[in-house]
């Protein structure tokens, strides 16, 4: 059988980030997640449903979260659910709750603004950590002056050539 474990999310922080260290000094960076769903009912009523959502993300990208997030800033989390039980001490029985375990994160709205959901205009974000990071990234052109009149495009059926400035990375 197959499986598949994989969660993305967007909405607000609910608190400040809380980051600690494991004994490895590996970052691990604790945050609440609102996101929320609107509809309306079929007697036309508005409706809205909040869900918070525990985070927890790690290393380079626990510290950057750390640094550069804080309550009510929106922000993009790619992930895995988790669950995790525990022993409740004040009533002695059992606890658990899904959490999300993220694997990579975009931060959302502008520099300086905690509002809007728009990607992300200067606010950048943070690869996953599973990616390579030897190669440099190649930059895009800039400076080619745009075509007075646009190219036709090439009938249904033909094979389209690209130049390489077509190309986006």
């Amino acid at each position: 059988m197959a499986n598949f474990n994989k969660v993305i999310l967007a909405g607000n922080l609910t608190r400040d980030p809380q980051l600690r260290f494991l004994p490895s000094q590996t970052a691990v960076v604790d945050f609440g997640l609102a996101v929320n769903h609107k509809w309306r009912t079929p007697q036309g009523e508005d409706r809205e449903e909040v869900l918070f959502i525990d985070c927890s993300a790690f290393g380079k990208m626990a510290e950057t979260i750390n640094k550069y997030c804080q309550k009510g800033k929106p922000i993009l989390v790619e992930g895995r659910l988790k669950y995790e039980t525990w022993d409740d001490k004040e009533s002695g029985g059992k606890r658990s709750k899904h959490k999300v375990i993220v694997d990579g994160f975009q931060f959302l709205g502008g520099r300086d603004s905690g509002a809007g959901g728009g990607g992300g205009g200067g606010g950048g974000g943070e690869e996953t950590e599973q990616r390579p990071r030897s190669a440099p990234r190649p930059q895009q052109s800039r400076s080619a002056p745009a075509p007075s009149r646009p190219e036709p495009e090439p009938p249904i059926g033909d094979e389209q050539h690209f130049k390489e400035d077509d190309i986006p990375f």
